[in-house]
């Protein structure tokens, strides 16, 4: 049997027919090579890229952040948002727990029982909106 129970790829080289030849290796580079084609500037080596890609632009003086980056200028107002943050996430974790008890005991019949827990909710996000209010200049 030596028919296979797939067709042929159209696209796959035909075994029959010798491969073209491989390319040369690349040069190794080194900085400071012995060879001169090594040491052209970069715009000749990648014609590609232009002046104004980004790395060469004359508009550019200084990379990366400005000085003081990545340190914390206020110490007292990241406390007081990361605070109110936990708060509001426990808040919203509360609000979801309470969802799920409402719908519990509306689904099971208790309609007194989900009017009190529909309350709940209400309260909580008045919670959460009067933590947003508390203070307008963070926002």
């Amino acid at each position: 049997m030596t028919d296979t129970p797939f067709p042929k790829d159209p696209g796959a080289p035909d075994p029959s027919v010798e491969p073209a030849p491989a390319m040369p290796p690349r040069p190794v580079y080194t900085p400071g090579s012995a060879q001169p084609r090594l040491n052209r500037p970069v715009h000749e080596r990648y014609p590609q890229i232009r002046p104004t890609s980004g790395y060469a632009d004359p508009r550019i003086r200084h990379t990366g952040p400005g000085p003081g980056a990545g340190t914390e200028q206020e110490p007292e107002r990241s406390s007081k948002l990361s605070a109110r943050l936990t708060l509001a996430l426990t808040v919203v974790i509360g609000q979801l727990w309470g969802l799920t008890i409402v719908v519990d005991e509306w689904m099971a019949g208790d309609t007194g029982t989900a009017w009190w827990g529909a309350g709940f909710l209400v309260l909580s996000f008045l919670v959460v909106l009067g933590l947003w209010l508390l203070d307008p200049k963070d926002r």
